[in-house]
């Protein structure tokens, strides 16, 4: 596996406004060749031959779609695979691949099928726009003293599963305060409201420490996070008292309403901002317009777009968020419409555009045009890069094109892209599919002798395989092996690993992982909380469920969708109405419509 890798690439604060006032609650896809959008031609168009130009080259960024497509659907390009078929044979040989790959190649010839199961697709890579806009919060990695922190959080999870005095407790553990110790402990607990909240109320009556905008702001993403609208605006009133508000507690209050469909309150937050004069900019539009499209809300993006371009020049960001806003939801129309505006406006699509372009093409099923804009690319530029190639691997691989996927990686790294490991996760997840496990290890041994080193996607990608595969000690090898790589686990790993254990029923080892969870200080999610409870109660353990559902309660998340009527039944048959009682009434204070489920079965 001969992987040539290379080096890759406030202004003061007015006093406190009435926030509540602001607050208050006030397509098909056709082809985008026969979508008979505008084009004027921005230069010659020329024949294309093989991998090169012939006459006068045109730079494909000026090109707009319509335009570009036609221009390459005349074009006479001796590559087979722009043609993929709907059923490809794999033959024997693949010699063009020995030189860049030849691990892969004689593997692939070689190796005998072993059963696997066919549903791996659990590869999701980072867009490259995501990092080219994402402006994330605080870091997980502070400079805190590590045992404090988890003295700390030791007596938060067991003060308060007890239902006893948190604060009082704290009050006598002579804890030291300071500000990353703080953002440490709501690290901690980023998925637990309740005792993140009450421990930030108690150290802001600590004698000699007050909050200042980051501990501010990380409570505000827990708060965001679980949709506790009127505690986050009645903090974001209190840091707008205090002079703390920054331009990333705007950022999380838009991107906050925004995720929840709530359109005129993530709007009214770009007013507030007004009112404690910070300037709003075409950056602060992009931020605002970016968080609708990921919301899935690319028609209300687009309108506002259209009042807002008057008052603030869109640049190419803004208009390469809009054409993701409009990929995302699959309108081609609409996306290619608005590439064809920015070039109008004497914007040059960047190598993020077309990445953007090309995966929507992709999601939307239209790989021959996808592959179509892939050959521009390299023929009129801009060149495709690692992410490119990335994004058309794992769609061949995803539908069992691994052939093609292959030629394209060895295309890749004699074109010196040096491969990632978001690249060699695609590789391996279709090797999986195609059942060549033998194949997928071989690789990530290989991964690590040409010092591309696996990542945590990868490491996680791997673990849902043999989740699939129901082979939960695989996965826990892989586990280990990701520890001791220095590889950070997630939330998801632990989630994958339990949900595999409760199918190979051993609850045992369910438990020790949700354990192993906790001690490696992580906080438990609703996803977590719901394969525990529902494996629970699939396996007849009704009493440790119901614990575990209040503890879930009691931290401020929503209760999981689980067989609500098996639930009650088991407990009213099992002679504990008693304790199903006490859970409906804490499900109902807690607000949760779930408890209807409970108190209407005909048990009470």
């Amino acid at each position: 596996m001969a992987f040539h890798l290379r080096n890759s690439r406030k202004s003061p604060l007015s006093a406190s406004t009435q926030i509540h006032n602001f607050l208050a609650g006030d397509g098909g896809r056709p082809s985008l060749i026969a979508a008979g959008l505008h084009s004027p031609v921005h230069g010659k168009d020329t024949p294309l031959r093989g991998r090169g130009v012939q006459g006068e080259q045109v730079d494909g960024s000026s090109l707009p779609m319509y335009f570009l497509l036609n221009s390459f659907t005349r074009s006479s390009i001796n590559r087979t695979r722009c043609q993929i078929p709907s059923v490809l044979t794999y033959p024997s040989s693949l010699s063009p691949i020995q030189k860049s790959l030849p691990l892969v190649s004689s593997l692939y010839r070689s190796n005998k099928s072993r059963h696997f199961c066919s549903d791996v697709n659990s590869m999701h890579t980072d867009s490259e726009f995501e990092s080219y806009i994402e402006n994330e919060s605080a870091s997980a990695e502070l400079e805190a003293d590590s045992k404090e922190v988890e003295r700390v959080c030791k007596v938060i999870d067991e003060m308060f599963a007890l239902d006893r005095n948190m604060e009082a407790v704290l009050d006598e553990c002579g804890i030291n305060l300071n500000h990353k110790l703080v953002l440490c402990v709501l690290q901690r607990f980023n998925h637990a409201r309740k005792p993140a909240f009450r421990f930030f109320h108690w150290a802001a009556d600590r004698p000699g420490f007050s909050h200042d905008s980051t501990t501010y702001n990380a409570m505000m993403n827990i708060l965001g996070k679980t949709r506790q609208f009127e505690t986050l605006v009645s903090l974001l009133e209190e840091m707008g008292e205090k002079g703390l508000l920054t331009m990333e507690t705007f950022t999380i209050c838009i991107k906050v309403f925004a995720a929840a469909k709530e359109r005129k309150k993530a709007v009214a937050i770009v007013d507030l901002m007004k009112k404690y004069n910070f300037k709003v900019g075409i950056e602060t539009v992009n931020s605002l317009l970016d968080a609708l499209g990921r919301a899935k809300l690319a028609k209300e993006a687009q309108t506002l777009f259209e009042k807002l371009e008057h008052k603030c020049a869109p640049n190419l960001k803004t208009y390469t968020i809009l054409i993701n806003g409009w990929c995302t939801v699959k309108n081609l129309m609409e996306a290619a419409r608005m590439w064809n505006e920015m070039i109008d406006k004497g914007f040059k699509p960047d190598i993020v555009a077309h990445n953007i372009m090309l995966e929507g093409l992709l999601s939307s099923h239209k790989r021959s045009d996808a592959i179509k804009l892939f050959e521009v690319m390299k023929c009129k530029g801009p060149l495709p890069n690692v992410r490119s190639y990335s994004v058309l691997i794992k769609n061949l691989c995803k539908h069992g094109h691994l052939k093609e996927a292959i030629d394209y990686f060895d295309e890749m790294v004699n074109s010196g892209c040096g491969p990632d490991a978001a690249v060699c996760t695609c590789l391996m997840t279709g090797f999986a599919n195609q059942k060549k496990m033998d194949i997928v290890y071989r690789l990530l041994s290989e991964m690590k002798e040409k010092n591309c080193q696996p990542d945590g996607r990868l490491y996680n990608a791997l673990i849902k395989m043999m989740v699939n595969r129901r082979m939960p000690d695989e996965a826990v090898k892989i586990y280990k092996k990701m520890v001791q790589s220095g590889v950070g686990a997630s939330v998801h790993t632990y989630n994958m690993i339990m949900k595999s254990y409760f199918v190979a029923r051993d609850c045992e080892m369910v438990l020790a992982v949700w354990e192993e969870m906790k001690r490696r200080g992580f906080c438990p999610d609703e996803n977590s909380y719901t394969v525990l409870v529902g494996g629970l109660v699939r396996q007849g353990r009704l009493n440790e469920s119901c614990g575990y559902l209040e503890e879930m309660i009691d931290k401020g998340m929503r209760a999981p969708r689980i067989d609500y009527k098996k639930f009650s039944a088991g407990f009213y048959w099992s002679g504990g109405r008693n304790c199903l009682e006490d859970l409906a009434e804490k499900m109902k204070l807690s607000g949760n419509s779930e408890a209807a489920n409970l108190s209407g079965m005909g048990v009470f």
